[in-house]
């Protein structure tokens, strides 16, 4: 019985230490910066999808708050890019969309669709807020260090809004 224990303890602390971008563990090297490029262009895709799958039936306080986070996303690629640039390499960003985890407004009552329109961003955002936190360990680009400074409190904010809103609903 110890054993199994041991197993299944050993199981899950190894799982809890792997991330959205791999097996990464402690230890390993912080991501470089064409990563944390990567890493914010999916979250800005995952923000624009949120508004192109928003409640089309007319809950405001979703279809607001998905064009907020869509404009942002768009002003982040566009600083993005520069830095892109001046790095000179190309992101990787995956072709799926990541905001198919909310529930379809056609399939849920109000409450139940405003939500998971919320859950469904808690790890997203916890994901780019550590992706970013593992950068700031040993940055390879000034400017996208620079961004990463003044973007984590903005995000960190955004994702208290959306756990309080979430427990308000």
């Amino acid at each position: 019985m110890k054993i199994l224990v041991a197993i299944v303890l050993t199981f899950v602390s190894t799982a809890a230490l792997a991330d959205s971008t791999g097996e990464r563990r402690l230890g390993d090297p912080p991501p470089t910066a064409t990563e944390v490029v990567s890493g914010l262009y999916a979250f800005s895709r995952f923000q624009q999808g949120l508004l192109e799958s928003t409640d089309l039936k007319g809950n405001a306080e979703v279809n607001n708050l998905a064009a907020l986070r869509a404009e942002e996303a768009d002003w982040r690629d566009k600083v993005l890019k520069q830095i892109q640039e001046a790095i000179g390499t190309e992101p990787r960003v995956a072709k799926t969309a990541r905001a198919s985890a909310l529930v379809q407004p056609e399939t849920s009552d109000g409450p139940s669709y405003v939500r998971s329109f919320y859950a469904a961003q808690i790890p997203e955002y916890e994901s780019v807020i550590d992706l970013l936190e593992r950068y700031l360990k040993a940055p390879d680009n000034a400017a996208l260090a620079a961004f990463a400074r003044e973007q984590l409190p903005l995000l960190r904010s955004q994702v208290k809004d959306a756990e309080r809103t979430m427990a308000d609903k």
